[in-house]
Formats: C-alpha cells, sequence, structure tokens
C-alpha cells in the first residue's frame, strides 16, 4: 500500500516540474494556425492595398528591428516606413506567396517563423520583375493580433 501511496503522489507530481513555458499540441498548433493565417493575410493585403499595408502586420514596440535584403544591419520601424514609402511610390503592384513557410511557437505568445518568398513586382512603368526571398523573424501576439516584431530577409 505504502508503494501504492509513493507511486501516486509520482505520478501527480512529476507532471508539474516539467517547463512552465511548455507548450502542448494543441496550443502549438493553434498558434501555427495563427501565425500561417497572419502571414498569408499579410502577402494578401499588400497585394490589394500596396506596401503601405504591411504597417497593420508590424509590431510599433521599440522592440521591433528588420534587416532587409541587402542591408548589413537592422533598421527601426521608422526607417522601414520611409523605405516602403519610396518603394511604394515607385512601383505598381506587388503580388507575394510563401513558396514554404515554416512556423515554430515558442511560448503562449510569440512564434518564430522561416520561409521562402516568391513575388512579382510591377513597377510605375509596368515592367515587372521577380524575385525569390528567404526570410526569418519572430512574430509577437499583441491584443490586435499577431504582429512582426524582428526579423531578417535576403534575396535568393
Amino acid at each position: 500500500m505504502r508503494n501504492l501511496v509513493l507511486f501516486l503522489s509520482f505520478a501527480v507530481l512529476v507532471p508539474g516540474c516539467g517547463n512552465p513555458g511548455e507548450l502542448g499540441i494543441q496550443e502549438r498548433e493553434t498558434i501555427s494556425r495563427e501565425v500561417r493565417t497572419m502571414l498569408h493575410n499579410y502577402f494578401d493585403d499588400i497585394r490589394s492595398g500596396g506596401l503601405m499595408a504591411e504597417f497593420k502586420y508590424l509590431d510599433e514596440s521599440e522592440d521591433f528591428f528588420w534587416v532587409p535584403p541587402g542591408y548589413a544591419s537592422a533598421l527601426t520601424l521608422d526607417s522601414v516606413r520611409t523605405i516602403l514609402q519610396l518603394n511604394s511610390e515607385m512601383s505598381q503592384s506587388f503580388d507575394f506567396i510563401w513558396e514554404e513557410l515554416r512556423v515554430v511557437p515558442l511560448e503562449a505568445g510569440t512564434a518564430a517563423y522561416t520561409g521562402i518568398v516568391a513575388g512579382t513586382i510591377t513597377d510605375s512603368t509596368g515592367a515587372e520583375s521577380r524575385t525569390r526571398i528567404i526570410e526569418t523573424g519572430v512574430v509577437i501576439k499583441r491584443a490586435d493580433g499577431w504582429k512582426i516584431l524582428c526579423g531578417q530577409s535576403r534575396s535568393l
């Protein structure tokens, strides 16, 4: 009987000794699905509203940074805004898709993602250029949804 009590005590206590930040399978699947949906909506909104639609998806905290293709250091949100405004004025349309996308939930409110983006940019003269980019970032859940907190992208 004593062994049974010890076994039951052990069985009850051991699951509580795990990492408090560990996510269950359902939580991981929910986070992954939500982040994937956000990242696909991100490109849908850029396709329909232009580059400035991107700001709906960028975190506005001081922690935000991005390293765009061709840059050797991280940019602040204000610098990203300036670059996007200039590019938006020089282009007619942007059509991006995720060729590959992997989402890794880290905690209840954060996830990492990486993937290959393929796209076509049409400039103000109607000329099209195709691009492929590898992108890696971290997203954070805010009161108004998932936001891109930081990351980097590189042309392939």
